[in-house]
């Protein structure tokens, strides 16, 4: 039987298409998923996202016996160090030990005894079991507590904060001066500036039994309900990785486009930097944009002058009118180099371009 959020009752008021994923009854849209991403980009709006976890890591700090920031210096690829002030988050990759991807996560510090894991659905129990491995390995006596009784929503769009604070009235003032990728605490909720579409927004982290109260105030303050048809398109034109599609378990951040996550200059070890430094670096993540008509769609095979390689994600653009992906190509593609995409059966022309393909609303490359 599928597991439900604690909103699956709202989207089956508002007539969504149910679907599996990752085990989850999630909508991927509530009628038009065009629609859904436009309002995105336009104005505001919200996502269930409930079915991914957040977990707290909490111990001590350093001196005082096991440290969370010293577990999660070995932990992440990314470096912890680099977050010294309270509600500050960061993106980064947890990897094996051959330098693959085991899950890609945000990483929120609170206080020295406490940071916050936000990570994938489709990895929730394989993530936890690598957590508490790596738990008993390097910091024994360290807590890491799923947080399974929240619920999560994603409110995104260029008018998702003034909306938000309609809302949630009393909220402007305490979160009108936050940056992106920082977080606070409001009562029992997690409020953090970030997203997966490359628009302004919140997430909210509230109580399971508050979720439908605060999706029904954010529907009466005019935020659209958005599925994730919608989401993918999104994150896509935003250049944003999805994990199992763009990385996985047998890829690299260094061949993901998601080098700028990897701290290899610190002297600092983590699980994987070995591999890192020791294998060779002979793909490359890139931005295609298709040339005829066509779509592009994840595993197509892209022939360039240096080799093959292949599309990891692929959609037609709601922003651009036009298909773009995320490929894996041989190093010394460049931008502006032409490749053909193999669909069905015709090569078709691709131009090699610079990604994010879209963020805040504004196509970032030439059609």
């Amino acid at each position: 039987m599928l597991k439900q959020t604690p909103l699956n009752a709202k989207h089956r008021e508002a007539n969504a298409k149910l679907v599996d994923f990752s085990g989850w009854e999630m909508p991927i849209h509530y009628g038009s998923q065009i629609a859904e991403h436009h309002a995105v980009r336009r104005d505001a709006g919200m996502f269930d996202v409930s079915h991914m976890l957040p977990v707290d890591i909490k111990g001590p700090a350093d001196g005082q016996g096991p440290s969370s920031r010293a577990f999660l210096r070995q932990l992440l690829a990314n470096n912890v160090d680099k977050l010294q002030t309270t509600g500050k988050a960061l993106y980064s990759c947890m990897l094996n030990e051959d330098g693959g991807v085991v899950d890609d996560l945000i990483v929120y510090f609170m206080t020295e005894t406490w940071f916050r894991l936000v990570v994938n659905a489709g990895c929730v129990d394989k993530d936890l079991a690598w957590l508490e491995a790596q738990r008993d390995r390097y910091a024994p006596g360290l807590q890491i507590l799923p947080c399974r009784d929240l619920a999560m929503i994603a409110i995104q769009g260029p008018n998702a904060a003034a909306k938000l604070w309609q809302a949630l009235p009393g909220s402007e003032g305490v979160t009108r001066a936050m940056k992106p990728f920082t977080a606070i605490v409001i009562g029992t909720m997690f409020v953090a500036r970030t997203g997966y579409t490359g628009e302004d927004g919140f997430e909210v982290m509230l109580p399971a039994r508050a979720a439908p109260y605060m999706w029904q105030a954010l529907t009466e303050a005019g935020v659209k309900p958005c599925g994730l048809g919608a989401r993918d398109t999104l994150r896509l034109e935003a250049g944003m990785n999805l994990f199992g599609q763009d990385m996985d378990e047998k890829t690299t951040p260094l061949e993901s486009g998601l080098a700028w996550t990897v701290d290899l200059k610190a002297e600092r070890d983590f699980i994987g930097k070995d591999a890192l430094l020791r294998l060779p670096r002979d793909k490359q993540l890139v931005g295609l944009l298709l040339l005829e008509r066509g779509v592009l769609r994840g595993h197509q095979q892209v022939f360039t002058a240096q080799g093959t390689g292949e599309v990891t994600s692929g959609t037609f653009s709601p922003t651009l009118n036009v298909a773009i992906a995320l490929a894996r190509v041989p190093v010394g593609v460049k931008v502006g180099d032409s490749v053909e995409v193999a669909i069905r059966d015709k090569k078709l022309m691709a131009r090699v371009v610079e990604y994010p393909f879209v963020r805040n609303g504004k196509a970032l490359i030439d059609l």
